[in-house]
């Protein structure tokens, strides 16, 4: 298939002014001018006769559709980075492990010092992603997705079952349950099957209240803004007790109310396809560090 693409010159100039908000500082990045800069977006515009910037006096901000380019633009910079890095360390064996922002963020990274001290001589690449990988292109060696499945053709491993609850800050002092339409709400917007609803709307209905409550309050695209917003206090989310474990050990949260919400299950996935001795292996080991991560209190053969 022959791909019609805009010169690559210009969309890289275009990717860094849209991650930095800035010409200057991607002209300084990719060691051009911003002239050079201007000129490459400018021609990109042209070529694909939509405007992508908002121009400002000290920043540049994304149209909708160059908010829509940058998405598929820079994940796809970040796959060819990823293949890139892995060709240049042949000589190491080389693991990525693709899972969803929130996941990585609160559950995998604060793990990953233990992974290191049991397998140096293995590079651990995440890939955080919210839409599903090719597990059969190679650039991807595993996969933690959220969900219930079936995920098929793919050899699946459950690690870790999810439950939701109302939490907010200590310091906030949320309004008791019967003063609910009180609570500052937070929201995030969910990546869920149609059937599967986890949400303020589905918690109101177990509660017996009415759901025009969930109406008001602040939305975030992600859910870990959504945690960090939760902490700092503007309101009551609801959120995962997986994945803020640590907060709510710290007592930087708090369960307000009953009842929890039922989640989906965070499941493994790989490609059952022949690999390199050494990579098999390598894949292995970040497979088996997960399930004994997930299941700390199962018997593990891993040294």
């Amino acid at each position: 298939m022959a791909y019609r693409l805009p010169s690559l010159t210009a969309l890289r100039a275009f990717e860094a002014a849209a991650r930095l908000s800035s010409f200057k500082k991607a002209a300084e990045e990719l060691s051009v001018t911003a002239t050079a800069i201007s000129h490459r977006i400018r021609v990109l515009e042209e070529d694909l006769e939509r405007c992508l910037f908002l121009r400002k006096v000290r920043a540049v901000e994304l149209t909708a559709e160059g908010e829509e380019l940058f998405t598929a633009v820079h994940s796809g910079f970040d796959t060819i980075a990823m293949a890139v890095e892995r060709l240049r360390q042949p000589r190491r064996a080389s693991v990525t492990l693709s899972a969803t922002p929130a996941f990585a963020t609160k559950w995998l990274v604060p793990r990953l010092a233990d992974f290191q001290a049991l397998h140096p001589g293995i590079n651990l690449h995440i890939h955080a992603c919210d839409a599903p990988v090719d597990l059969q292109s190679g650039n991807v060696d595993l996969a933690i997705r959220y969900g219930n499945g079936p995920y098929k053709g793919l050899s699946t491993t459950l690690l870790l079952e999810n439950q939701f609850a109302p939490m907010a800050s200590p310091q906030l002092k949320a309004a008791p349950l019967s003063d609910i339409a009180q609570w500052p709400l937070i929201h995030f917007d969910w990546y869920l099957p149609a059937g599967m609803e986890v949400s303020w709307n589905a918690w109101l209905r177990a509660c017996g209240h009415d759901e025009h409550i969930a109406a008001s309050g602040i939305r975030y695209s992600d859910e870990s803004h959504a945690i960090q917003a939760a902490i700092a206090g503007q309101g009551v989310a609801m959120l995962s007790l997986l994945l803020v474990e640590e907060e709510l050990r710290l007592g930087l949260l708090e369960v307000v109310a009953e009842p929890t919400l039922k989640g989906m299950s965070y499941h493994l996935l790989k490609c059952n396809v022949a690999r390199p001795h050494q990579q098999s292996e390598a894949v292995a080991a970040v497979e088996n560090w997960l399930i004994r991560s997930a299941c700390p209190n199962l018997e593990n053969n891993e040294k």
